[in-house]
């Protein structure tokens, strides 16, 4: 592989209809694409200020599903995303989301001056990635954040069932890597950032008779069996 190929997670073939593929890989869980590109940005409401003015990357932006969601729970904030596939970046840009651009970039170097940003978001792109690549888009993303500056990594978690099941059955997962949550919690910490946070999501099924369980899920945090996870993690 040529060193500036980034074709192993290049998103083209599939942007046009990813939100469609997406709904019918994760069927078993109950939600749709919209439920886990907004469950995410509610999580960062336990950190963040909504009314604050934070400039915010959305990084591995795809089509500009999780930018939606930020413009509706951050309204005061500016929202720029990247991503590798120009495809999808148009389709994000088509959206016309208030106060937000997308931009391709080459998936090394990420387009923006240093100590940019209050905030990186980034929802399921690092499996996606090479792991040789890992640290130095980590490091990057330290650059381009402010002192105090926080980082959000939200990952599959290949210790469920279910979402092995999930990913084993998409068919735009099927190079994905899963990271292990103690890995990836080491790469960010060896990058330089400080994690702060490593909390576990989704433990059950959206199925409506399930939906009294599901208040009980903030308690289960440190339970390593969600479906999925994020790390919190701040510049100092």
């Amino acid at each position: 592989m040529k060193k500036n190929d980034r074709s192993f997670d290049n998103f083209d073939e599939f942007a046009e209809d990813y939100r469609g593929r997406h709904n019918k890989a994760i069927a078993l869980s109950g939600a749709d694409s919209d439920f886990f590109s907004e469950y995410k940005i509610i999580e960062l409401l336990r950190f963040e200020v909504a009314a604050q003015p934070l400039r915010v990357l959305d990084f591995g932006c795809g089509d500009g599903n999780s930018a939606v969601y930020l413009r509706k729970h951050f309204p005061a904030s500016t929202i720029l995303g990247v991503d590798v596939s120009a495809a999808s970046i148009a389709l994000a840009q088509k959206r016309n989301i208030s106060n937000a651009d997308f931009r391709a970039f080459d998936g090394f170097r990420i387009p923006f001056s240093d100590e940019e940003f209050d905030v990186v978001f980034t929802s399921m792109v690092f499996h996606h990635v090479e792991h040789r690549l890992h640290g130095g888009l980590l490091e990057d993303i330290g650059r381009i954040l402010k002192l105090h500056g926080r980082f959000y990594s939200f990952e599959h978690n290949p210790i469920n069932p279910l979402t092995r099941k999930v990913v084993r059955e998409c068919e735009f997962d099927r190079d994905a890597v899963l990271l292990r949550p103690a890995y990836h919690r080491s790469i960010v910490s060896s990058s330089g950032l400080a994690v702060e946070q490593l909390n576990y999501t989704i433990f059950f099924p959206r199925h409506l008779f399930l939906k009294p369980f599901h208040a009980c899920e903030r308690m289960l945090r440190w339970l390593p069996l969600g479906a999925q996870y994020f790390i919190r993690a701040v510049k100092q």
